[in-house]
């Protein structure tokens, strides 16, 4: 075991570091989480810190070894070869590598996931010496995923992030007839904790003086328009926790096939549908992401085209209520 250096990104921006700890090492007693803040042995940005900490957005936060207990370390998974997944590769050189992430898979283990996306490409790439992702996506969305294979490159597109030198663009399938045909969305965002302890975000109203409101903005295109249909572009000026999703749930149009904001009904009727209109996951796709190169500082555009579930389904609707192109 040797000491682990991680960066925040924005999943857990604005989290207590006790609660960051205890989520990452369930099963350690959360007095010997309490001791390793106390005795200095985690450490942010290289200083000591309290348990009462909110994490931000590019902190690398230093956790020394951590024991667990027998049982978790039964649970420790070795991904055999038989059960690699083959990931088609977008862009590959020494620094970046760019998949097309399939719906379905989540982007890391954890929380009953034995192992995601990063583990599965480390097993069958042992001989890297680095590998972290740099941003991440919804376990069901599909698309555009970017790695850094040196520590270099990860911290400078953490920068491009932070400073909003990216561009990312989402396709995204709503229920209801969307009207504008470019709209700016710029509504808070807080996070909060269900009784059944799931995350969850929400637009911030002001009521909670507990929580601190996260600016966040989007701008939306219509793609193309179908009777209680509407396909459309999602540019994220801000990178939030489900920021696409409640956005567009609050504004009265949810993603079609979203389990946690969706409309729940249609979502039923989707995924029981016998032909090509059968859905069985959200609506989301990653398929544009703009970043300069951390080593030769050009211009790249990485591109997904839109994967093969959430195609057959927009070519049913054409079939079935035929479509209206705008863009």
């Amino acid at each position: 075991m040797s000491v682990a250096k991680v960066c925040i990104e924005e999943e857990d921006n604005d989290q207590r570091i006790d609660n960051f700890l205890f989520r990452r090492f369930r099963n350690v007693p959360k007095s010997h989480i309490y001791q390793l803040l106390r005795s200095g042995q985690v450490r942010v940005d290289g200083k000591r810190t309290n348990a009462s900490y909110r994490l931000q957005l590019g902190n690398i936060v230093r956790i020394p070894p951590v024991k667990t207990t027998e049982r978790n370390s039964s649970r420790q998974t070795t991904i055999a070869p038989s059960n690699f997944f083959t990931f088609n590769k977008l862009y590959e050189d020494d620094a970046l590598l760019v998949i097309d992430k399939p719906g379905g898979m989540a982007v890391h283990g954890g929380s009953g996931i034995s192992f995601g996306v990063i583990e599965q490409l480390r097993a069958q790439n042992p001989s890297w010496k680095f590998l972290e992702l740099v941003h991440r996506l919804d376990r069901e969305t599909s698309g555009v995923l970017l790695l850094a294979k040196k520590r270099s490159a990860l911290v400078e597109l953490h920068r491009q992030i932070r400073e909003g030198l990216t561009e990312k663009h989402y396709l995204v399938m709503v229920k209801g007839e969307w009207r504008n045909a470019k709209q700016h969305v710029k509504l808070a965002l807080n996070k909060y904790v269900t009784a059944t302890g799931e995350r969850r975000v929400a637009i911030s109203t002001g009521e909670h003086k507990d929580y601190k409101p996260m600016l966040a903005h989007t701008i939306f295109k219509l793609q193309k328009s179908w009777k209680n249909f509407s396909l459309l572009d999602a540019e994220l000026k801000t990178g939030r926790t489900h920021q696409i999703r409640v956005h567009l749930a609050h504004l009265g149009f949810p993603i079609i096939g979203d389990d946690k904001y969706g409309h729940f009904e249609m979502n039923k009727q989707l995924a029981k549908a016998s032909n090509q209109m059968n859905l069985t996951r959200m609506f989301l796709h990653a398929h544009t992401l703009q970043i300069t190169h951390p080593t030769s500082g050009e211009r790249v555009k990485l591109q997904s085209p839109l994967s093969e579930d959430l195609q057959k389904f927009m070519d049913e609707l054409d079939k079935s209520l035929n479509g209206r192109v705008v863009y």
